[in-house]
């Protein structure tokens, strides 16, 4: 594509190829990088679902401390409430009310950094003296086991800041890197400063340290203030989780689900019902299991360590493969932020007992979901590589068959990029007619954040020329759209169609008669085969030879000849071909879409039975369909139900 651009050789290029050919020749490695990411993929999830049950649910607590009489089944039902009022309004806030959120966050850490101020010019400013790393040491050293379980509590005052960089589909990273460094940054410092002030001059507060802190005139509007910016970001980290799964889904790691474009204008803002409708009830079950903000804040730990280690991890191999860093400074981030992050973690751990066992099977059940569906995708594609069939196999198999070409444009759905798919040779034998055009559609996700419309598909030709048959390759980026309208696609499909034959035409013409054929495969020498049943067939007689363009269409084309006439030159063929590629469109498009049933093998072990023949077959059957997205109407669509044994 045009968007790929070679890199000078450099020692760190280099580097960086020897590392991904170890990747790539590794089973072990693959698949322990696989695991990696999809453990990463899940913990962010688990860390999506948890974060809204915490800040509403810690939110809401303050009414504790406003009303002294307010009961924990009171805070827990108005925590409930605003959660489903939130995930009901998903869709719209991702685009609608989306505009107050940037207002109302800004007064939020405002509010945050004035409260400190207050408490400290209140309290005094003793609290600056926990700059001083010295008092890390002595806290560790009068109780040092105690100290270690206190590691996980302190990790929770910083997380949620990093919420605001689930923007990033939104915004640079150098404005994101901004804000959070001269505004979120000192306003939560004031804020934790203030707090501190405020407890060395009443040792024995209540529960809710924050609420109990602030100025009672000032008490209710920071309230709903502190409920607002809870909500808010919960909004966010559920965006994050659509463009997360939606990149997940093109890679094939995650079940197919429906995506709702909300903006017409970001082509980031996105809403995934199933997913938003699914986060609320896991919401709405850690907060009715738990109850209180101790037990989902020590799932919370654990789910922010786990994201978190998992980044490093995800980090350190950028640097090495992509940023191509140095091999000092990777080893040094490496070393630095995971020992840390793993002391952390060991600490969370301690709390499994009392709240993070239920986020850990939470996401122990994504990572199976995720991995049930690739490894069943990835054995159906292995499937559909073996059973393809070559092209000299499809010269002898359609005379075989009395093959009718039918007018129409017939357009087959595949994942395989090489030969031609089973279902084709299926579809035959069921039906022997074809479509006076095929084209092997495979549609393919790159690694790009968009592809250009103008190479948005390739071309190239099965079998000779005669048989009108093309494999076209469909490439969408992570950013793209896929949601194209049936005619658009078709409209899209065709024109990128001429403009491959046309120049293929003016390739032809600058080589010699003897390089004519563009076909990769070595075309058989002979034109006459012997059937089985003795009968001859030609193997290369063109559909063209029943085909007589109108004057309309081509006005000065003369009457074609027999397929063998050397007189027809490069432009009287290609006038030819684009009138029947015209007379094909009008006569409309047929969808060929294989439906296959994906069965374990009699002789494959138990497990591997029991994953494909009934949760990968209930992850399909549940799952949306790929050409759903293309709202394809069912007079134009024919699927074909295939037994593929894996």
């Amino acid at each position: 594509m045009s968007s790929f651009r070679l890199k000078l050789p450099t020692d760190e290029l280099e580097r960086s190829i020897k590392v991904k050919e170890k990747l790539e020749s590794s089973l072990m490695m693959k698949k322990l990088l696989l695991g990696l990411v999809l453990f990463g993929t899940a913990m962010f999830i688990s860390n999506g679902v948890i974060t809204p049950a915490m800040s509403v649910l810690s939110a809401v607590s303050g009414l504790k401390v406003g009303i002294p009489k307010a009961s924990q089944d009171v805070v827990v039902m108005i925590s409930i409430a605003l959660l489903v009022v939130l995930y009901s309004l998903q869709r719209y806030a991702t685009s609608k009310i989306g505009f107050i959120v940037g207002p109302c966050l800004l007064i939020w850490f405002c509010c945050l950094g004035g409260i400190g101020i207050c408490n400290l010019s209140r309290y005094g400013s003793g609290a600056f003296k926990a700059f001083n790393p010295l008092y890390i040491f002595y806290y560790f050293g009068r109780n040092p086991f105690q100290a270690w379980l206190s590691l996980a509590g302190c990790l929770l005052c910083a997380t949620g800041s990093e919420a605001i960089f689930s923007n990033l589909c939104h915004f640079p990273v150098r404005f994101v890197q901004f804000m959070f460094v001269l505004l979120v940054l000192p306003c939560l410092v004031l804020a934790y400063l203030g707090q501190a002030a405020f407890l060395i001059a009443n040792e024995k507060t209540p529960e809710h340290i924050f609420f109990a802190s602030i100025p009672g005139n000032v008490f209710w509007p920071v309230f709903l203030l502190a409920n607002l910016a809870a909500l808010i970001a919960s909004r966010t980290m559920t965006i994050a989780i659509f463009q997360c799964l939606k990149q997940s889904i093109s890679l094939g790691c995650f079940p197919r689900l429906k995506i709702v474009h909300t903006s017409r204008k970001f082509m980031a803002k996105i809403y995934i019902p199933v997913v938003n409708w699914f986060l609320l009830a896991s919401c709405l079950g850690f907060i009715l299991l738990f109850r209180s903000t101790s037990d989902v804040g020590n799932a919370y730990a654990i789910a922010e360590l786990g994201v978190m280690i998992m980044a490093t991890v995800y980090v350190t191999l950028i640097m090495l493969l992509i940023w191509e860093t140095n091999i000092i400074k990777v080893v040094s981030f490496l070393i630095t932020f995971l020992s840390l992050e793993l002391i952390f973690f060991s600490s969370a751990l301690s709390s499994v007992g009392d709240g993070g066992w239920a986020l850990l099977v939470f996401a122990s059940g994504l990572v199976m979901i995720m991995f049930i569906w690739n490894y069943g995708t990835k054995l159906k594609y292995d499937s559909e590589l073996k059973q393809k069939l070559s092209k000299d196999l499809m010269r002898k198999l359609g005379p075989n068959l009395g093959t009718m070409r039918a007018p129409g444009l017939g357009l087959v759905y595949s994942e395989i990029v090489t030969g031609v798919p089973a279902i084709f040779g299926h579809f035959l034998t069921a039906l022997p007619a074809i479509h006076s055009i095929i084209v092997f559609v495979c549609v393919r996700n790159v690694p790009v954040p968009a592809v250009p419309q103008s190479e948005r598909f390739l071309f190239q030709r099965v079998c000779t020329r005669g048989y009108h048959m093309f494999r076209c390759i469909a490439r969408y980026g992570y950013k793209d759209k896929k949601q194209e309208h049936h005619n658009t696609f078709e409209r899209l499909l065709i024109e990128g169609l001429e403009k491959f034959i046309q120049r293929e035409a003016v390739e032809l013409s600058l080589q010699s008669e003897d390089d004519v054929d563009s076909d990769e495969e070595p075309s058989t020498p002979g034109q006459i085969i012997t059937a089985p049943n003795g009968s001859l067939y030609s193997l290369d007689a063109p559909l063209l030879v029943d085909f007589t363009p109108s004057v309309d269409t081509i006005p000065e084309t003369p009457s074609c000849s027999t397929p063998q006439d050397p007189s027809l030159d490069y432009t009287q063929n290609l006038e030819l071909e684009l009138a029947f590629i015209k007379q094909a469109k009008e006569s409309g498009a047929v969808y060929l879409i294989d439906n296959p049933i994906v069965k374990a093998r009699k002789d494959s072990w138990f497990f591997k039975k029991l994953i494909i023949n009934y949760f990968f077959a209930f992850l399909r059957n549940n799952c949306r369909r790929a050409i759903v997205s293309m709202s394809i109407p069912h007079s134009n669509l024919l699927q074909v139900r295939l037994t593929s044994y894996v």
